[in-house]
């Protein structure tokens, strides 16, 4: 296949770092090439040039091209059912999200839906998601064909619940533990597919549910896993009555062999010290979901102690509870989060948490997460002048059709940005989303 090039300006982290202040690549004016779904080559446009006479280049000065985004925590069910009013986490999921969920059954609807969903993740920028799906195991399948169709990469899990929810939402330990295994079989490790246990919280899971997906985590090791942690705290006492035999909420999951370098927990809000230690310890994740905390009035994230404590952090948006698939938009709330708590969000932090830093936080950032040199070609351009307001607002961070303040761009446009902020988007070097001129 023929390299294809693309001229625009270029942000990325090339590598983990612990200063994404200072820790990321710009190129104003750059060149990125493409080859087999790959990066064949990246920089400054005037030094790579020569090298590819003859090349297709598509032209996108004016916009910022960045790695494709990542959200590490977002429901697939609840994609019709965002901005559903009012109540607080356990009433809201009685009231809207398991009602919701239940018309998965369906597997038409199922496949109608993963294909909406996908649609508004690309529509956005967001080309790598971890996904909670429903109970019904073909709800899992209608996405993971939907998802191996575009070859994008996506960490997709069968939601497990056998107790304190409706009756017709429940499995129970044993189909839990079967068709899960079923899935990983069938789609874990196939083209850019992984699978993640998905154990919806602790109050839904009988302890023989979750032993017996503990047990397929010592099965297949290089499974993820993912769940809620201390997102309420009704929830939180719902938790000690359950299992009071247990020190603290994430002993529950740890009990069950749940929590390891794999292992991502949403929301995380009211934790304690042993808590955090026992996740930085472990090596597991935080899904950082500011847009939904705010909705459901959750509580704000901890950002510094999580820096304290050296915890592997990524941002999401937990759509339903979230109000946008928009990741720059949910880095927004993520700082307003960060000044209600007195503690500084840099804009070039926030957008490590959804590119670089959050595929490393999932070992993933040999292929996503950067630009670099042998990685999947996932990409996205962003168009900063989308609007008149965000056109006047940029207006100093351009020198004609170059972008020449990357810092600034990116903190206006995680107040500001919507789906016409994208222009385009890329998975594995294939435009899967063009906006319309």
């Amino acid at each position: 296949m023929k390299f294809r090039l693309y001229r625009a300006s270029i942000l990325h982290f090339p590598k983990p770092t612990i200063s994404p202040d200072t820790g990321f690549d710009f190129h104003r004016d750059g060149l990125l090439v493409t080859r087999n779904g790959k990066i064949a080559d990246i920089g400054p446009y005037s030094e790579l040039i020569s090298l590819y006479q003859g090349c297709d280049l598509t032209d996108y000065r004016g916009n910022l091209l960045v790695p494709g985004l990542i959200d590490s925590h977002v429901h697939l069910p609840q994609t019709e059912m965002i901005g559903s009013y009012g109540e607080q986490l356990l009433q809201w999921l009685e009231s809207y999200t398991f009602p919701t969920e239940a018309k998965f059954e369906n597997a038409d609807y199922a496949k109608e839906i993963a294909s909406i969903f996908l649609n508004q993740l690309f529509m956005n920028g967001t080309t790598s998601a971890m996904v909670y799906t429903s109970v019904h195991k073909n709800a899992a399948e209608m996405l993971f064909e939907e998802a191996s169709e575009k070859n994008a990469n996506m960490i997709i899990g069968k939601v497990c619940m056998d107790r304190n929810c409706p009756e017709n939402l429940q499995d129970s330990a044993s189909t839990a533990q079967t068709e899960s295994a079923e899935l990983i079989e069938k789609w874990h490790g196939k083209q850019r597919l992984s699978y993640a246990l998905t154990p919806r919280f602790a109050p839904t899971s009988s302890d023989a549910q979750l032993a017996a997906l503990g047990e397929l985590a010592k099965q297949y090791p290089d499974v993820f896993i993912q769940t809620h942690l201390s997102e309420n705290k009704s929830e939180i006492n719902w938790v000690k009555k359950l299992f009071p035999k247990f020190e603290h909420y994430l002993d529950v999951y740890d009990h069950f062999n749940m929590v390891h370098q794999r292992s991502v927990f949403g929301h995380c809000l009211h934790l304690d010290s042993h808590e955090w230690c026992l996740l930085k310890e472990r090596k597991s994740t935080i899904a950082f979901c500011p847009s939904s905390n705010l909705f459901l009035g959750s509580g704000l994230f901890d950002m510094e102690k999580a820096m304290q404590h050296e915890v592997k952090l990524s941002l999401a948006t937990d759509v339903g509870a979230g109000t946008s698939f928009n990741m720059l938009r949910t880095m927004g709330e993520a700082y307003k989060v960060c000044q209600l708590n007195h503690t500084r969000l840099s804009p070039m932090q926030g957008f490590y948490m959804m590119t670089q830093g959050s595929a490393e936080s999932l070992g993933l950032s040999e292929s996503i997460g950067n630009l670099n040199i042998g990685t999947d070609a996932d990409f996205v351009l962003l168009n900063p002048k989308f609007s008149t307001l965000s056109e006047l607002r940029t207006q100093n961070c351009f020198d004609g059709k170059l972008v020449v303040d990357p810092i600034d761009t990116i903190f206006a446009l995680c107040t500001l940005a919507d789906e016409r902020t994208t222009s385009a988007t890329y998975v594995a070097g294939k435009c899967v989303y063009q906006q319309e001129a």
